[in-house]
């Protein structure tokens, strides 16, 4: 077959109605695929930058862990020394040892909040990433129905696309 029968024969298939429609949903599915695809991005950057905050906050609930216990040997040497003085600052110690320990169940309050939320994100871009692999099967297969000229390629790239775009749309029912 020469050069120009095969320009010639793909030309003819890509003006059936077959390999428009097959051409058509393609398009549709790649237009799918590519917001799945970014919000699933989305969520994975999401799950990151909390669980970073989450590791920020169990940092900081640990300096305020160390700072308590500071206090606590502060004033166990403070009772020692005995005084006047000494008691005075005892009751400085206790009452930041208090503060201290107040503070650092907000932060950890916080830290779990934030683990919470980057657990959530994850569950989200895992949705995400499975519906966008469906859709990446979907254009396959359709193109390989325009190839091929073969319908069930086609109808399976159908079911795909949908399964991918449920399970993408799926990710505004998950709450926790």
């Amino acid at each position: 077959m020469s050069v120009n029968e095969e320009l010639q024969e793909h030309a003819e298939h890509a003006h059936d109605s077959f390999s428009r429609r097959a051409g058509a949903s393609m398009a549709i599915i790649a237009a799918a695929l590519a917001v799945v695809s970014v919000w699933g991005h989305v969520m994975v950057t999401e799950e990151l930058v909390t669980q970073m905050k989450a590791s920020d906050q169990w940092a900081f609930y640990q300096a305020k862990s160390q700072r308590r216990y500071q206090s606590e040997v502060a004033q166990d040497l403070l009772r020692g020394m005995g005084g006047e003085a000494a008691a005075k600052s005892v009751e400085t110690y206790k009452a930041n040892k208090e503060r201290y320990a107040k503070e650092g169940e907000a932060i950890k309050e916080h830290a779990e909040e934030f683990e919470k939320e980057s657990h959530l994100s994850g569950k989200r871009a895992m949705r995400l990433h499975l519906g966008e692999i469906f859709l990446e099967i979907a254009i396959v297969l359709s193109s390989l129905a325009i190839l091929t000229r073969r319908a069930l390629y086609w109808y399976v790239g159908i079911a795909s696309s949908v399964l991918g775009a449920v399970l993408g749309a799926s990710v505004l029912l998950i709450q926790h």
